[in-house]
């Protein structure tokens, strides 16, 4: 009889999916501890959405950076330059020629003075474009000039003249190149000699007004606009020499948002305008000023995305590490009641590995998520406080924001969880029949300390390495090397913690023994158990460093960058006379302007100085010097250390002015002129002014009766800028004579708001570790609660109170979030110095600014968070019955 099995008949059976035994164990654990995981997963959240919105916060500065100094290039695709200044005309005909190219306008202007009702404005003048996407500028009223006696005014002029579109205003100019006459549109009579030529006047009709909403020409008082033609007329009358070359060339395409085509136009633009130093886009053109401000580097890429993102990363592993590894080994017992029952040690650690994974992905997504929302109501708000600078309405979309946060919770989860699973793999099923004891309480070992002290004393030498590859420049190098060092010293410092914290943590709680037991018994609770002690002390130490961190890198950063730009802008403004005398040198600014600008609200010290072009001995280029008293310096520059070294005797050459007229390590300098010869000391300063200072007496000794045809002044930092600039033209313009106003101090104000906007972010990322430091030390505070059941109640047995329970964790979790918090303050002073200092120490020297406030108001934020961490976990202790704690497992 044939034995074999016989298929059954019928149809086939469907395969039935099934979750195989490790899986249901893991998804039954994670049920049974929800709890538990819940706490675990609320750090992972945190942690992940600090990245999330680190990433996303960094975008938008660094895209609202780029986007401000590009502003007034408006919407152009490419932009044709060069250094030298010597495009002309024919070569942006050639640019427009070129295939693809849908516009082109050259960018060059001059000054024109205007007057209307007895008011006269020097005003800057630029052509109107041909395309409205290359110029930043926006119609407010009327339409662009489209006549040789047509113009278009800015708001703020029209508004001074009292104005409007179909008015008309005067305008004044120079003809040096001929005398006017007929068949030159729009002259009318002649004025007075100028220059060696003759004054013309003319009528023209205001066309439009004109509005800067991203402030692109706001450091000079705002731009007029006439039409191409008009303004060639205007540089041509201007002398008999030829009109100044452009610098800049921006081009508008046919089809912008074809990279084919920006390419192949890219290339042929190089070709038909040979002259140009390149061809590049509005976007490139940002990225080299603001490497160029940071001395060759991008500081705000590197920052606020490479540095902080790094950091977070950090903090984020070791908050996630802390809290895991204590919640892994509170459920010890009962990982080892599954070995009694027949599960292997591969089922153990998988299942640990599983639990890491699910809750590390389920915590990183909805941590991505809370970050977005966060950065997003940012934007939302940011508006309502008037920060100066345009931001995105909506945050930017990029996969590394979302794949990095998400990617870092999980390995980060699952790296805390390796070796919480390998001890579970490894506990005996005896383990089951002895009672829990919990974390070790000795906590104690050589390799920790080995590990402890080559990881702390190794990571401050990488971290030192850093700072001195960034102060020779190699700030890419040097800031990765200090990142790396300084996270491997503060994981050296947290796991060698276990073995000094505690004895930090019994002294002050000694120091507090004079409140009686309970102060007593918290002391000797933190000597108790070492591991447990160290645990809920770094949960806040992480996050009090990284918030001290930020506070005094962001502090040592500002200091630096207002530094850099006082050098780079050392005057706020200048007031310039137009006259001159008959030998064709500059006339003294007139007393009424001086005296209108003392009346300019917003406006400090007012001082007079006298430029010149000083003749060297030596047959070198001459250098541009401006006589100033040194006390009268020090009242209006923004580098009072220049005014320092100022002294009759002496020259004061800047950095910027020692580049110009080859001056680098010059000792001595003489200087000749019709009064004679004087010798002068050179003293080398690290501003950026392309004229050197010395005193009027030095200049008279040289070149006597040279009068100040400039005035200087100071701008109060609490005012806006650009609403002083314009008081200032308002102020001029009712005195009946013509000066030239220049407002650097707009510009510099912009680059401020910049850095202002930059810090101001870092501040609200705090909040975020603020909340990573309440949960970390609320986390591991209810762990060990938990874990000291059986002791609590004994303590109750024998007499103690609730009141005295309750206060006894309560000065227990202040005295440990204590010394947390002051040795999270002392580590992020030092952490966040060597960021600032390698990231900008080619700027030049970057002190250690400590923000005395935000230290108080953070170890005072750790001593509540302490006391408050210990308010839930006090209540479930003291309402659980001694004797049904005693019963607990």
């Amino acid at each position: 009889m044939d034995t074999h099995r016989v298929p059954p008949v019928g149809p086939a059976r469907p395969r039935v999916l099934t979750v195989g035994p490790t899986i249901r164990l893991t998804l039954a654990q994670m049920r049974h501890s929800l709890g538990r995981l819940v706490a675990a997963g609320l750090a992972v959240l945190i942690s992940t959405a600090f990245v999330a919105a680190t990433l996303q916060a960094g975008t938008v500065v660094t895209r609202t950076t780029y986007d401000q100094v590009a502003a007034q290039y408006a919407d152009a695709d490419l932009v044709v330059f060069d250094r030298a200044g010597t495009m002309t005309p024919a070569d942006v005909d050639a640019v427009r020629a070129v295939d693809g190219v849908a516009a082109a306008d050259g960018f060059r202007g001059t000054y024109v003075e205007l007057a209307r009702g007895g008011r006269t404005v020097r005003q800057s003048l630029v052509a109107a474009p041909s395309d409205p996407r290359l110029t930043p500028l926006v119609l407010a009223d009327g339409v662009w000039p489209d006549g040789p006696d047509r113009i278009a005014l800015p708001v703020d002029v029209a508004e001074l003249f009292g104005v409007g579109v179909g008015d008309t205003v005067s305008s004044t100019r120079c003809l040096r190149a001929g005398k006017p006459g007929p068949g030159k549109p729009g002259l009318g009579e002649r004025g007075a000699e100028c220059y060696g030529g003759q004054e013309a006047v003319e009528k023209l009709t205001v066309s439009g007004l004109v509005d800067d909403p991203v402030s692109a020409y706001a450091a000079g008082g705002g731009v007029a606009v006439v039409t191409p033609a008009a303004l060639e007329r205007q540089l041509a009358g201007a002398g008999a020499a030829a009109a100044p070359g452009m610098r800049t060339v921006v081009v508008a395409l046919d089809r912008p948002g074809d990279e084919a085509a920006v390419a192949a136009v890219r290339s042929a633009l190089a070709a038909a305008v040979p002259s140009a130093t390149g061809v590049t886009t509005p976007e490139e053109y940002a990225e080299d000023v603001v490497a160029g401000i940071s001395g060759g580097q991008n500081i705000v890429y590197l920052v606020f995305v490479l540095a902080l993102a790094a950091v977070s990363l950090v903090v984020a592993g070791l908050v996630i590490a802390n809290t895991f590894q204590v919640l892994v080994a509170q459920r010890s017992h009962t990982l080892a009641l599954l070995r009694c029952v027949g599960a292997g040690t591969g089922q153990i650690h998988r299942s640990v590995l599983l639990e890491a994974a699910l809750l590390g992905t389920v915590a990183s997504v909805a941590g991505i998520a809370v970050g977005s929302l966060f950065v997003q109501a940012g934007l939302l708000v940011a508006p309502a406080f008037d920060l100066g600078v345009a931001l995105p309405r909506t945050i930017p979309l990029t996969p590394t924001a979302f794949l990095v946060p998400l990617a870092a919770g999980l390995l980060v989860t699952l790296a805390a969880a390796v070796a919480p699973a390998r001890a579970a793999s490894r506990v005996a099923p005896l383990a089951a029949l002895r009672p829990a004891a919990g974390l070790d309480p000795s906590g104690t070992g050589r390799a920790r300390a080995v590990f402890a002290g080559f990881a702390t004393l190794g990571g401050l030498a990488v971290m030192a390495a850093g700072v001195a590859l960034g102060r020779s420049g190699s700030i890419d190098t040097g800031l990765f090397a200090a990142v790396l060092g300084g996270s491997v010293s503060l994981v050296g410092i947290i796991v060698g913690s276990v073995f000094w914290l505690p004895r930090v943590a019994a002294v002050f709680g000694r120091l507090a023994g004079a409140g009686g037991a309970t102060a007593r018994l918290a002391s000797a609770n933190a000597l108790r158990n070492p591991r447990r002690t160290a645990a809920t002390s770094t949960a806040l130490l992480i996050g009090v460093t990284l918030v001290s961190m930020m506070t005094t890198g962001a502090a040592s950063a500002r200091l630096t960058m207002n530094d850099q730009l006082d050098a780079r802008f050392p005057v706020d403004l200048r007031v310039t006379s137009t006259a001159h005398d008959a030998d064709g040198a500059a006339a003294a600014v007139p007393v009424v302007v001086i005296d209108a600008l003392a009346g300019v609200d917003g406006l400090g010290a007012v001082v007079p100085v006298t430029n010149a072009s000083a003749r060297r001995a030596d047959g070198g280029t001459p250098v541009q010097v401006a006589a100033v008293d040194p006390d009268d310096l020090r009242s209006v520059a923004n580098t009072p250390a220049d005014a320092g070294r100022l002294r009759p005797g002496t020259i004061v050459v800047p950095q910027r002015a020692a580049e110009l007229y080859d001056l680098e390590g010059a000792g001595t300098l003489v200087l000749t002129g019709p009064g004679g010869r004087v010798t002068l000391d050179v003293v080398h300063s690290g501003s950026r002014s392309d004229r050197a200072y010395l005193t009027p007496q030095d200049l008279a000794a040289f070149a006597p009766g040279l009068a100040p045809g400039e005035v200087w002044a100071q701008v109060d930092d609490d005012r806006d800028a650009a609403d002083v600039v314009s008081a200032v033209q308002a102020a001029v313009s009712t005195t009946g004579e013509t000066v030239g106003v220049t407002g650097t101090v707009v510009e510099r104000s912009a680059y401020q708001q910049m850095v202002d906007v930059i810090l101001g972010i870092v501040v609200g990322l705090l909040t975020v570790a603020v909340l990573i430091a309440l949960v970390g030390v609320a986390n591991t505070l209810s762990l060990s609660v938990i874990e000291r059941t059986r002791e609590n109640a004994m303590l109750r047995a024998i007499g103690l109170s609730r009141g005295q329970l309750r206060a006894t964790l309560a000065v227990e979790g202040m005295v440990i979030a204590g010394v947390g918090a002051v040795l999270g303050i002392v580590l992020g002073l030092v952490y966040g110095w060597v960021g600032a200092t390698t990231a900008l120490s080619v700027l030049g020297q970057v002190p250690l600014v400590v923000p005395w406030t935000e230290v108080g108001v953070v170890l005072a934020v750790a001593l509540v968070a302490g006391l408050l961490a210990s308010v839930v976990p006090a209540r479930a202790a003291v309402r659980t019955h001694p004797v049904a704690a005693l019963a607990a497992e």
